[in-house]
Formats: structure tokens, C-alpha cells, sequence
């Protein structure tokens, strides 16, 4: 290989900063469902308001949101994927299906689901108040760091802090869009929105989660470090029971 040929350290630096930017890409689908997970999230509102729109029937698109959310459960189940996002998905249509036939109110089958965004908005902002922001602790065993982020990697601490203002302001932002409407709009323009801001600011939190982390030092692999260990003490232990072994 000719000095031409070998890699320098810049190119050494664009092909790590590249597969950084992978790793955190990947691992923010695994953390927050890809594609599917988007899917999952938006068909049973979608489902309801459309069947709602047609007949004005509460049951028949209660009973169809709940239908399909148990199918996408068993699609996944079938084809033995992760099933967490798609059982969160049935739980947020059950409870919504509760409230809007104890009410009668359309309206109320989004409100669980609401209630859950103005807390989670919270929980992003005041975590990232007291140091401990929500989307590190999210993320962190997805990259398998855990929270050595917080000690030991402080770039990585200020880019999680930063997702996590930017989820919570975020969240807030669709909040203060949707509960004014909830009292002032009918069921089904409301349910069009609602469903309508199923997505768009998620993908703007997960991108903005992207940028910030894609900038950040790359994670503390803790498990590799954590095996490296026990094979070193593994190694300290057969060189010591060799030194003590009578010399024949």
C-alpha cells in the first residue's frame, strides 16, 4: 500500500463520525418503533375518526380501533417482533374506547392520550431541569451506555438534555394546539387534527433528537468495558494459580 493509498486521519475521522451517525440513527428507530411503529400509532385514530365521520356511530369505530389494534398485535406476535410499541398502542386505544363510551363524547376517546403527551412534555423538561434528562435514560441502554453519560461523558449529557428540551417543548407546542380544540371544536374536525399531529412533530423530536447526538462524543460501550474486565480478571487468576504451582 502506497502512502496514497493509506487512510488518513481525516478520512479515519469522516468514516467514524459516519458510523456514529448510523449507530445513532438505528438506535433511535429501536428506541421509538421505525416505521411500523408510526403506522401502529396512527391507523386506530384514524380508523375511528373515519368510520366516526361516515355514521356518527361512537361503537362501531370504538369496536374498529380496538380490532385493528388487537390485529397489529398479532401481526407482530406471528412474525415474532418486538411487541412493546404495538401493546402500548392497544393499552392508549382501550383506555381512550373507556372514556368516550362513558361519556358519550368522541372527543374523549382522544383525551387519555393527550392527558399521556402533557405529562410526558413535563417529564422531558423537568428531567432536563434537574440533570437527569428523560431521553438519556430512554436511550442510554439502547446504546449501551446506561447512565455513564452522566459522570463520565459530559458531551453526551449536554446532547441528551438538549433532545430532551426539544421533546418536551415540542410535545407542549401539539398541546397547546390540541386542548383549546377539544373544547371548542366538533369530534370530527377535532378528531382530524388529533390525528393529523400524530406524527409531524414526533419525526421533528426524533430529528432534532438525531442532530444533537450525531454531534455528540460517541457512547461508553459499559458492557464491552464490563467484559473486558472479566477476561482481564479472568487472566490475573490463571497467571497467579500458574505462579503458584510447584515447579516440577
Amino acid at each position: 500500500m502506497t502512502s496514497l493509498d493509506k487512510p488518513t486521519s481525516t478520512d479515519q475521522g469522516d468514516q467514524d463520525a459516519r458510523a456514529s451517525k448510523e449507530a445513532t440513527e438505528a438506535a433511535l428507530f429501536e428506541a421509538f418503533g421505525g416505521l411500523r411503529g408510526m403506522v401502529e400509532t396512527v391507523v386506530p385514530g384514524l380508523l375511528f375518526v373515519t368510520i366516526f365521520t361516515i355514521n356518527k356511530n361512537l361503537y362501531a369505530s370504538a369496536i374498529a380501533a380496538v380490532a385493528v389494534s388487537l390485529v397489529l398485535v398479532v401481526v407482530r406476535l406471528i412474525r415474532r417482533d418486538t411487541v412493546k410499541h404495538a401493546f402500548s398502542g392497544v393499552f392508549g386505544v382501550g383506555f381512550g374506547v373507556v372514556f368516550a363510551m362513558m361519556t358519550g363524547n368522541a372527543k374523549d376517546f382522544y383525551l387519555p392520550g393527550m392527558l399521556y403527551t402533557l405529562g410526558l412534555a413535563l417529564a422531558y423538561i423537568v428531567t432536563a431541569m434537574a440533570g437527569v434528562p428523560l431521553i438519556g435514560l430512554i436511550l442510554g441502554p439502547v446504546f449501551k451506555e446506561n447512565l455513564s453519560w452522566r459522570t463520565r461523558n459530559p458531551g453526551r449529557k449536554k446532547a441528551y438534555t438538549k433532545a430532551s428540551w426539544a421533546w418536551g417543548l415540542i410535545l407542549l407546542g401539539k398541546c397547546a394546539i390540541l386542548f383549546p380544540l377539544y373544547f371548542w371544536a366538533d369530534p370530527t374536525r377535532f378528531g382530524w387534527v388529533s390525528v393529523a399531529l400524530k406524527i409531524p412533530p414526533f419525526l421533528l423530536a426524533v430529528y432534532l433528537t438525531w442532530v444533537f447526538l450525531a454531534k455528540a462524543p460517541p457512547p461508553i460501550d459499559v458492557f464491552a468495558e464490563m467484559e473486558a474486565e472479566e477476561r482481564a480478571e479472568k487472566a490475573r487468576k490463571e497467571a497467579a494459580a500458574a505462579e503458584s504451582r510447584p515447579e516440577v
